[in-house]
């Protein structure tokens, strides 16, 4: 379909949003939520002051679409990746999400069906660049997913995402997770919440290493830091290939304990909740 609307100045501007259709695979039932979607709030407020109207301003522009979108797209992802790696902690699915969702990862999906040509701005943004800029770009791309969910509801937007916001980029995020480089940030984690509750820093230390130089194995401790002469209270210890993932280990299980502890639960809690009471040798042939 061809839709036209006004401009500044009284022009009318032609956008053909069948490309734009063709490109998201989704033929809108309604398409001014497709327009609303792509109206930047400075186009909308210009028309407002043209016609005398300000209160039509917020009404016209993609901010509530956007915020829409943005919740809904980060459901469809943590759906996805939920049943696709059951095998995932909450850090890892977590981690991996808020990559899949970045404003960097969805200015370059709007990139690849070629949105920022299509997005409805002022006419003196448009002559700043703004329809190039990443943050235009991402909201609007999360306008249009609030878009697509009002007008067809979950299952398109499930389309979209398994074909343009995971696919390699997931396999990607997965293969970084698996080797390390996009761990679940567990240690910022604990800092955070030890901060919060006034409890003092976490010190971690390593308390042996196993096995030859091609597959070594860490055995870290994590403490409160104390006095010199007076070490901490330990939290709990971890285990893993490099001195890093030990680290990110013993952080995520002493998160367990302390979520335990203070009656929040966790799943797989117990067991965890073992392991950081291991002894390093036993602690070596429960990992074997």
């Amino acid at each position: 379909m061809i839709e036209e609307w006004p401009a500044l100045g009284g022009e009318l501007v032609e956008t053909n949003l069948i490309e734009l259709e063709n490109a998201i695979e989704h033929n809108f039932t309604n398409p001014a939520l497709l327009i609303r979607a792509l109206t930047h709030r400075s186009l909308a407020h210009e028309l407002a002051q043209e016609t005398g109207n300000m209160d039509a301003a917020a009404a016209g522009d993609n901010e509530r679409l956007e915020f829409l979108g943005d919740a809904v797209l980060s459901l469809v992802v943590a759906e996805a990746l939920f049943a696709a790696h059951p095998e995932w902690h909450e850090g890892e699915l977590t981690r991996v999400r808020s990559g899949l969702v970045s404003r960097q990862h969805m200015a370059q999906v709007a990139e690849e069906i070629g949105l920022g040509k299509h997005i409805r701005l002022s006419r003196g943004e448009e002559r700043s660049g703004l329809r190039r800029k990443s943050t235009v770009l991402s909201n609007t791309m999360e306008a249009v997913m609030g878009a697509l969910f009002l007008d067809g509801g979950l299952d398109p937007v499930r389309a979209f995402v398994a074909r343009r916001v995971m696919g390699e980029a997931a396999e990607r995020l997965a293969l970084e997770l698996r080797s390390g480089a996009a761990l679940g940030n567990y240690k910022s984690a604990l800092q955070e919440r030890l901060q919060a509750a006034r409890a003092g820093a976490p010190v971690y230390r390593v308390k042996s290493e196993s096995g030859p130089d091609h597959s070594k194995r860490f055995l870290v401790e994590v403490r409160l830091k104390g006095e010199a002469a007076h070490p901490g209270e330990p939290l709990a210890r971890g285990m893993g290939r490099t001195k890093k993932h030990a680290e990110q280990d013993a952080a995520r299980r002493a998160l367990i304990r302390l979520k335990i502890a203070e009656g929040e639960g966790a799943s797989g809690g117990s067991d965890l909740d073992h392991d950081a009471d291991l002894a390093p040798e036993e602690e070596e042939q429960h990992a074997q």
